[in-house]
């Protein structure tokens, strides 16, 4: 009967770890451990053990009463303490514990748990782990690439990703696993600075993925190297060192650096070189990098900069002129500052001033020749070497006494031929000459320039008061505005003319001594304004157009070219309005001033006028109407003896119509 009651035991063990088993797709790999079914043989020996310790204690049975008789009925031999599945029933007590004792046989897990599984099976795709759980997990056989040579029996950690998923199963992932430890790692390397070996994966935008311990980090483009990298694929399958420089624990994602490192072991061979530093000492250095500036050079670990004006003695507009990339040259240090190591160096300095080697013929009164190198609004340097320079200012380009722009005279790069002026070697100035190469035309310009001469000349310069005109070089005058023409009020000269016109013109006088012509252009003709006098005589009347208009009055162009001034006043029509801009009417001269070359006209004079006459008609007909009523009023008198009634009454008719004329006479 007892070995019954351990069978029972037994069966209902199995029953419950068959229902737990998919048989349908994982018959073979999801049966109970072998390490359970132990633990379940060892309590049901221990149990069977003290059962039959108790068996063979004696009990005392106590005396049954004597039963009633019994009537037998059909299946009165069936056992109902057997079910149908041959399974007895057992006490509650006897439940629990045994639960208890199937349920000690698994460990306790969360997900997302770390713990270490054995490998119990292999397929085509899958790995079977046993981690001592109700059930094994599978974990595809893609996350164990890098395993060389794994086989049943070796150990792995894996990842509890779900305890049960939808299936019912166990999810294991090696991958999660190795991601989460190496994400601990990297935490650990970027607290204490340590330097991580990593491969370069693949590229991506921007820069490089590269696998740290067994986890995608970024490798920025500018984190490389310490020069620019335009060609990323260069890097990739390559092993490299890199530091941890940035991680962000919300996403898991980390930064490195392999810059860094380079950094600072140029930092080290920095603070080498810094300290064995010293002011005039010579360097080999490479050209690295060239700028508008400068160019910037590696000293073998540390950068210095060649500044634009310590390349050359001589002028130049840029670096490349005179280095390029990658060269080697010989360079001085001038200056450096340990807190922002900072160092100044000159290529220049390596050789003696050109000031202090000039040529012995070089002198005041020699001709030299230069290329423009600067252009100045006050004159033009010319190089006559590298570094020398003199100053052409503009009083000494040409004998004119005109103005002279230099930025339109000089271009850059453009040669010239001067007479040194003055030489001081201690200051290192020279003032150069390009007039003195020639002879003073001044000195002898009553004879090719006398008075009243024509001539016909270029215009140089045009200012609001006037036109310089060039008769050839170094000589020219000024034609005032008010000399261009007899007839035209020009506001400026540019109505008339422009620069690079030819102008005829006539010489007026000369100022030798002041180096100055006084040139005029209207004084080729006759004063029309002369004869102009008759045609527009005080109160003629003209047609003409406002040209100009503004508050003070209007510019009227008249026959003949010429122009007249009208006020605003004089400008009204009969109809309260006025003359407008663009507008044809007639005007009346009101004044004419030859010396002055003025006209002064108005519109409103000649309606003005018009209806004064009409008045006056009115008035002396009006008069002449009222003189005839008096002298009939005096032929009826005289005729008349003695007044009648009748008489009476005419007379005062004849005396209403005088009293009345006299009316419209006032």
């Amino acid at each position: 009967m007892y070995c019954d009651f351990l069978a029972e035991i037994a069966s209902f063990f199995l029953i419950i770890s068959v229902t737990l088993i998919n048989f349908s797709t994982f018959a073979t790999r999801l049966k109970p451990s072998d390490y359970c079914m132990k633990l379940i043989n060892k309590q049901l020996n221990a149990d069977a053990q003290e059962n039959a310790a108790a068996a063979d204690v004696p009990t005392a049975t106590p005396k049954a009463p004597e039963a009633a008789p019994v009537v037998e009925t059909a299946h009165d031999d069936f056992d109902w303490s057997i079910d149908k599945r041959n399974v007895s029933h057992y006490a509650e007590t006897e439940r629990v514990k045994y639960d208890k004792v199937y349920d000690n046989t698994f460990i306790q897990i969360e997900d997302g748990e770390i713990v270490n599984g054995l490998v119990v099976a292999l397929t085509k795709t899958d790995v079977v782990i046993n981690i001592g759980f109700k059930s094994d997990g599978l974990v595809s056989l893609n996350e164990f690439r890098d395993v060389q040579g794994l086989k049943i029996g070796d150990e792995v950690e894996v990842m509890v990703v779900e305890k049960e998923d939808r299936s019912g199963n166990l999810h294991l992932s090696r991958k999660s696993a190795r991601i989460f430890r190496a994400w601990e790692r990297i935490v650990e390397v970027h607290k204490t600075g340590e330097v991580v070996t990593g491969a370069v994966t693949s590229k991506t935008k921007g820069g490089l993925i590269v696998d740290v311990f067994g986890m995608e980090t970024f490798l920025p483009g500018s984190q490389i190297d310490v020069k620019p990298v335009t060609d990323y694929d260069q890097f990739v399958g390559k092993t490299m060192e890199f530091k941890v420089v940035k991680i962000n624990e919300t996403i898991k994602n980390a930064v490195v650096s392999h810059k860094a490192l380079i950094e600072s072991d140029i930092e080290a061979q920095r603070a080498e070189i810094m300290s064995k530093l010293e002011k005039g000492q010579v360097l080999e250095g490479v050209v690295k990098n060239i700028t508008d500036f400068g160019a910037f050079m590696d000293l073998g670990g540390l950068d210095g900069l060649l500044y634009i004006t310590d390349i050359s003695w001589g002028r130049i507009s840029h670096p490349s002129e005179v280095v390029k990339m990658d060269q080697k040259l010989q360079v001085v240090v001038l200056d450096f500052d340990d807190d922002k190591k900072r160092i100044s160096l000159g290529l220049k300095q390596l050789t003696p001033h050109p000031w202090d080697v000039l040529p012995e013929g070089l002198a005041e009164g020699s001709v030299v020749k230069g290329k423009v190198v600067n252009i100045e609004d006050y004159g033009a340097f010319l190089e006559i070497q590298p570094g020398v320079e003199g100053l052409v200012h503009v009083s000494e380009i040409t004998w004119a006494n005109t103005p002279i722009n230099a930025k339109e005279f000089f271009k850059l790069g453009d040669e010239h031929e001067a007479k040194v002026v003055t030489l001081d070697k201690d200051a290192r100035k020279m003032s150069l000459s390009i007039k003195q190469m020639t002879q003073d035309p001044w000195n002898t310009i009553e004879n090719k320039f006398p008075e009243s001469s024509k001539h016909k000349g270029l215009v140089k310069n045009i200012t609001p008061y006037g036109v310089f005109v060039e008769l050839e070089p170094g000589i020219g005058g000024m034609i005032h505005i008010s000399d261009l023409s007899w007839l035209k009020r020009f506001n400026h000269p540019t109505d008339y003319t422009k620069v690079g016109d030819q102008i005829d013109i006539i010489i007026l006088s000369i100022d030798k001594e002041n180096r100055k012509l006084q040139l005029g252009h209207k004084q080729l003709e006759e004063d029309p304004w002369n004869a102009l006098e008759e045609t527009f005589a005080i109160g003629s009347i003209h047609e003409g157009t406002v040209t100009r208009k503004d508050d003070k009055g209007a510019l009227v162009q008249l026959q003949y070219g010429l122009e007249g001034f009208a006020p605003n006043r004089h400008l009204n029509k009969q109809d309260g309005s006025q003359v407008k801009a663009d507008e044809t009417a007639q005007f009346v001269v009101i004044e004419f001033d030859r010396n002055e070359k003025r006209i002064v006209l108005s519109h409103a004079r000649i309606w003005e006028q018009h209806v004064a006459e009409e008045k006056e008609v009115a008035k002396k007909e009006a008069k002449a109407e009222s003189d005839n009523t008096k002298k009939a009023v005096k032929n009826i008198q005289s005729k008349v003896e003695k007044a009648t009634l009748g008489d009476l009454g005419a007379l005062a008719e004849i005396k209403a119509k005088l009293q009345e004329g006299e009316g419209d006479t006032k």
